[in-house]
Parts: C-alpha cells; structure tokens; sequence
C-alpha cells in the first residue's frame, strides 16, 4: 500500500490530508495559534472537586477548566504529587528516579475528595482537546512517546505492542529494552521498533529522558497554571506515529515546514529524506493531488460507493448513525450474494469515513438484511478487517437480530465536518437574477482600474478553473495576451476550484489580496 502525505499551508491553519492507494482516509487540521494539544504536560491547579461526578476541574489556562476524573489520576498519583511538590520547592536536584521512593498507590475505587484538594498543584497531561463547550481532559499518567518506544515515568513496567504478533522477535525486544531502562521509568515497545538494535532504541531513549529532564527544569519555582512539554505539531507526530516503508511521498508547500520537517526525518530516518518534496507550482496544492475533489465527494450527508449502492450518515447528539442503500444498479440474479456485496463494500467505505470525518462515539450502522449466519459473519469479520488501519481505539459488536452494527471509537478531538454545498454565485442564495453578464468584462474593468492605481506592482489574478481556461485560451491570441498588449503587463493567472464561477481575486508580490471596496 503507498502512502502519502500532503501538507497544505495558509496563514491561520495547516491542512494535512493523508492518502492510501491515491483515496483520502484521513483529513486533519491544525491551527497556527492553538495552545492546547494532545500529549501536553502542564502544571495546573485543582479549582473544585465534584464528589458527585468523582472528578476535579483544573486549571491550565484554558477558558474552560479541564476535566480530570479519578479513573484517569493513575494508581502512582501520590509518588507523581510527592515528586512534584519536591521539584517545585527545590528539594530535589534531579530529573532522574534512580533513589525516588514511591508513595502507596491509591484505591482504584476511591474518591476524588479524598486524593486531590483544592488549589492543589499538580502534574498534568492532555488526553482530549477542547471539543465544543467541553475543556480539555486530562489524565495524570504522564507517557512520553518517540517512534520505537513510549517513556511512562512512575512505573517499572516494560511492555510490547499486541500488534507485534511474532513471540521471539517479542521476547527479543523486551530483553533489549529491559537492559536499556532508566530504575523507575516504564517502557512500551511500539511497533515500528520490530527489527531495530539496540542502538536505535538507546539512542530515543536518551531523547525521551531529555525531554523529561526539560519537565525538571521548568519545574523549578513554577506556578500554575504553566506548560512544561508541547506535544510535535501534527505533521511531525503523525510521522512519528505512522512513517513506514509504505510511505512514497511527502508534499508540503510552506518553506518553514518543509525545512522543519527535513530536519525532523534527518534525525528519526535519514533514508526517508528523498521522498519530501516541495511544492513549487502555482496550482493549489489539494487540486494538484486531486485532494479538494475527493473532499467534496466525500463529505456531505450522503457518500456514493462505485456499485452505486451508497451510506447516508446522520448526527445526533448522543449518537452518529450510518444507513446502507443499495442504489439501482444491484443485480437480482443472486439476490443473497448482490446484498452480502453491498454490505462488503460498504463496511470499506465505512471505516475509511469513519477516519476521514474522524467521528467518535457511538456509531450505529443499518446494514442491508441478511439471513445466512454465514454472510453475517463475513460481514463482521470485513468490517473489523477494515477497521485494523484505524489509529483510534475502537470496538466493535456483531450485528444484532434487526439488522444493526454497533461501533464505539474514541473521540479525542471535534469530528472534521465540511460543508460541500455552496451559495449560488449567481443568486446569492435569493433564487433570483437580474442580468447575465460576462465574467471577462468584470475582470478587465477591475485589472484597469488596478493598474491606475498601482501600476507599478506585479499582478496575480485566481479564478475558478473554467474561467482560467477561458482567459488562455488561443495561446497568443488570448485574453491574457491581449491584456499584455494593451495594458505592458504580465497579469499572472492560477486555477483555484475552491472559487465559484463567478467568483476572481487579485493578489501583488506579497500574495496579499488586492481589495477593490
């Protein structure tokens, strides 16, 4: 399977689509300014304990305070307390745990009131970012994570992924990291760490404990509420968590990023260096990998599927519910085959939306009727086949006798929601038009009255894709040579099929928007 990665940069977010065999599967977006991210550690301050709810809201500098409830303080709370009252106030002088003694740890069934106390400091890392009226949550099990291994302060625990199925190439990794691991720090052995030398897990490692030794250093004198450990932006931690040897291309359009991520692949895996690339041509960069066209046919209320059969997806607030049609074109042949392929079909496309629109929760599916046991059972053991490339923790329940799949995904972030329909260019969503007019002769009378205005700036025009072909066309004979003739400018012309028809912009050397009113 080929693998890639396109990374589209504007000046408020960074737009990251991933794509599996050239389909779009998943679809992330990262503000420039955002402050609060999965993984970060902060030092915050206990506001309130809700005995009720057995949880406490902290402070971390959130408008909304964050949520911790005791299910989520980790049985090491008091030697994670103890440990950071101690660096706080100074009395100790090293990140290392080597003579740290840990306190007993705490009932798994005890109460909020009686662990934590108000304007209590304490040690806290980001497990669900701000999603709606909703702060973060947070958890006090701290996990520090690199490619080949995950850092768990306060444990003694080594432990392999269960997604590494070969026993002696797991007992090998679990001898290798338990000869290498710091006394009172866990380790969890990821998967991509199959093959690799001790080497290479020392040296993250080493990495890892700098980062926790960064922790130490702030912690020093600090005050909450305060962040201690930023979390890689996410295009570095999604290579982190998912570069293989399936990945073929890279494609980013930012200089910034393109250098930083060259400076990030140098250090994790030098001989993956050659497959970045920098995007250099004046067509937007989601049009140029066909990403803009498979976001707006796949988001939306209803996702076709090439037989023709296609899911029609509702949310609610308590759940997200999916139903499967058969569309026109199924074959009555073999009706019991036709509806098992439908259902086969659809469960790919259900799991590669499920990714893409990043939807958590509770999932109801209504698959077409059934009745062998045998195609009930292929279609489960499909669905759950489909759903293995899914990051994101997730059960799922066989049918039930109406007919009905039950999903359950873990929701760590909003779920990506992309409004496909767009006003009329014409109407502007009134139904009426009063005049038909061409479009070129707008543009001509704007670009005139630029070049009075300005006329010595270079000029960059973006239109939609039709309207771009119509202004070149005839090569020397187009509109846009005619304007050099007349005008002795160069206007510079871009496709952008995120505009409307009728729809133009104009931009200098600095790609700011020229503004006509």
């Amino acid at each position: 399977m080929d693998k890639e990665l396109i990374i589209n940069s504007t000046p408020t977010n960074v737009e990251i689509a991933l794509l599996e065999d050239k389909k779009l599967v998943e679809l992330h977006y990262q503000k420039t300014n955002t402050q609060f991210s999965v993984g970060d550690i902060f030092l915050g301050r206990v506001k309130k304990t809700m005995p009720g709810l057995n949880a406490a809201f902290v402070d971390i500098g959130h408008s909304k305070d964050a949520f911790l409830h005791y299910t989520d303080l980790g049985p090491r709370l008091k030697s994670l307390v103890k440990y950071t009252d101690d660096v706080v106030s100074g009395k100790s002088n090293t990140h290392r745990l080597d003579q740290f003694e840990f306190s007993p740890e705490i009932n798994k069934n005890g109460k909020i009131d009686q662990v934590l106390k108000k304007r209590q400091h304490i040690l806290v890392q980001v497990l669900k970012e701000p999603i709606s009226t909703k702060g973060p949550r947070l958890s006090c099990e701290m996990t520090i994570p690199g490619r080949f291994l995950v850092l768990t302060p306060f444990s003694n625990v080594v432990a392999v992924s269960k997604k590494l199925g070969n026993l002696e190439e797991r007992k090998r990794l679990k001898n290798l990291v338990e000869s290498i691991k710091p006394k009172n720090f866990g380790l969890i052995v990821r998967t991509a760490a199959e093959g690799k030398k001790v080497a290479d897990l020392h040296e993250e490692l080493n990495f890892m404990m700098e980062r926790w030794e960064a922790i130490f250093t702030q912690l020093k004198n600090a005050q909450p509420p305060l962040k201690l450990l930023s979390e890689l932006d996410k295009t570095s931690s999604m290579l982190r968590d998912m570069l293989s040897e399936s990945f073929n291309k890279i494609v980013v359009n930012n200089q910034e990023i393109y250098d930083s991520m060259k400076s990030y692949l140098h250090n994790i895996a030098p001989e993956k260096e050659r497959i970045l690339d920098m995007h250099r041509s004046n067509r937007p960069l989601f049009d140029n990998h066909g990403v803009t066209k498979q976001i707006k046919s796949s988001f939306g209320k209803t996702a076709t599927m090439p037989s023709g059969a296609y899911l029609v997806i509702e949310h609610t607030e308590a759940m997200h519910v999916i139903d499967v049609n058969s569309g026109h074109k199924m074959s009555s042949n073999n009706m019991g085959q036709a509806v098992l392929n439908v259902n086969l079909e659809s469960a790919e496309e259900i799991a590669r939306q499920l990714r893409l629109r990043d939807i958590g929760g509770l999932i109801i599916i209504d698959f077409i009727d059934m009745k062998g046991a045998e195609n009930r059972k292929a279609l489960l053991t499909a669905m759950r086949n489909a759903m293995k490339k899914d990051r994101a923790q997730h059960t799922i329940l066989p049918l039930s006798k109406f007919g009905l799949m039950q999903i359950t995904r873990q929701r760590v972030r909003p779920a990506v929601k992309i409004n496909t329909a767009e006003q009329c260019p014409s109407c502007a969503g009134t139904g009426k038009v009063n005049s038909t007019i061409l479009i070129s002769d707008t543009i001509e009378r704007d670009l005139k009255f630029i070049l009075q205005s300005r006329p010595s700036s270079k000029i960059k025009l973006r239109v939609h894709p039709y309207i771009y072909s119509f202004l070149r066309d005839g090569l020397f004979n187009s509109i846009q040579v005619k304007w050099f003739k007349e005008h002795f400018k160069w206007v510079k012309l871009s496709a952008d099929a995120d505009f409307p028809l009728s729809v133009y912009k104009f931009y200098d050397s600095n790609d700011d928007e020229i503004r006509l009113n």
